[in-house]
C-alpha cells in the first residue's frame, strides 16, 4: 500500500477515512467525464474507498449537512468523545438524551434538528438490524440499490448522504456522490446539462466515469472546487491559464471578458 496522498482534513479524512491510494491503468479515456476525472487524479490523488464504519459514516455525513468541515469536524469529534467508547455507537445514541446530544454537536449548526435525526436513525438501526455491526454488514453486503433505498427512507438522509455511506463505508464502485461543489463544477465544465439537478448530475457522472474512478473523482473534484473553481470567483475569471482544467472546461456561466459568474442554469435566461 502506498502512502495516502489525500490530506487528513479533506472530505474522506485521508488514510484515517478508510481509503487507500491506488494507481489505475493509464490509457485513453473513453468519455469526457473520464478525462476530467483522470486530470483530477493527476492533480490530486487516485484512491479507492471503503471500510469506514457505516453508522459512524452516516452520523458524520448528517453532521456535515449545510455546514463546513471546519464546523462539522469538531462536532463529530465531540460526539465520539462522549459516546464512542460504547461497544455499540448506535445503541449509545439510540439511548442518548436528545438535548445532551444537541449540546455536544452544537458546532455543526442546526444541532437540534440533527440531534433529533441521529437519535431517531440510531433507534431504527438498533430495532431493525440489532446494532451498528449488523447495519455495517448490510451496507457492505446487500444489493446497493436496496441499501440506497433504505438509507433514503431514513429521515434527514438525502441522496448525497446515502451515496457517501455507500462509497466510504460500503466501498461500492460506481457511486459518485454529488455535493454543491460537484453539482457546480460538473455543469460548469459541461459534463451535465446546465439546468441539471443533483440527481441528474449524478446520473451523468456515474454513466461517464468508470466505477473504480468515481470515488476519487468525487473527493478530488471537491478539492478542485475549493482551490480553483469556487462558486463566486473561479481562478479562470482573472486568468484562464491559472486553471489546470482550462483546456477541457466549457466555462458555462463564467464570462472572463465581462468579469461575470452566474449559475450555469441561468445562462441564456432572459431577464423578466
Amino acid at each position: 500500500m502506498s502512502d495516502d496522498p489525500e490530506p487528513a482534513e479533506n472530505i474522506s479524512g485521508g488514510s484515517a477515512g478508510g481509503g487507500y491510494a491506488e494507481t489505475f491503468d493509464a490509457g485513453a479515456p473513453a468519455t469526457r467525464a473520464e478525462a476530467v476525472v483522470d486530470r483530477l487524479g493527476d492533480l490530486y490523488w487516485q484512491k479507492s474507498y471503503g471500510s469506514r464504519d457505516a453508522f459512524e459514516c452516516l452520523v458524520r455525513t448528517i453532521l456535515s449537512q449545510n455546514t463546513s468541515d471546519v464546523a462539522s469536524q469538531p462536532a463529530h469529534d465531540a460526539l465520539m468523545d462522549r459516546y464512542g467508547s460504547s461497544p455499540d455507537l448506535a445503541a449509545a445514541l439510540a439511548g442518548a438524551d436528545q438535548q445532551e446530544l444537541a449540546e455536544t454537536i452544537s458546532s455543526a449548526g442546526l444541532y437540534n434538528q440533527k440531534s433529533e435525526r441521529i437519535v431517531d436513525i440510531a433507534d431504527r438501526i438498533v430495532a431493525e438490524y440489532g446494532g451498528a455491526d449488523e447495519f455495517d454488514a448490510f451496507v457492505r453486503e446487500d444489493d446497493p440499490d436496496t441499501v440506497r433505498g433504505t438509507l433514503l427512507d431514513m429521515t434527514g438522509v438525502g441522496p448525497k448522504t446515502a451515496d457517501c455511506v455507500l462509497l466510504f463505508a460500503g466501498g461500492r464502485d460506481g457511486v459518485f456522490p454529488v455535493d454543491t461543489h460537484v453539482h457546480r463544477i460538473a455543469r460548469r465544465i459541461g459534463l451535465a446539462p446546465p439546468d441539471a439537478d443533483h440527481e441528474t448530475v449524478r446520473e451523468h457522472l456515474e454513466r461517464g466515469v468508470p466505477g473504480g474512478k468515481c470515488g476519487f473523482g468525487h473527493t478530488a473534484m471537491i478539492q478542485f472546487g475549493r482551490e480553483y473553481c469556487s462558486a463566486r470567483k473561479p481562478d479562470c475569471l482573472d486568468d484562464p491559464d491559472a486553471c489546470p482544467m482550462a483546456d477541457i472546461c466549457d466555462q458555462v456561466g463564467v464570462d472572463p471578458r465581462a468579469g461575470d459568474v452566474t449559475d450555469p442554469a441561468e445562462v441564456g435566461v432572459a431577464d423578466d
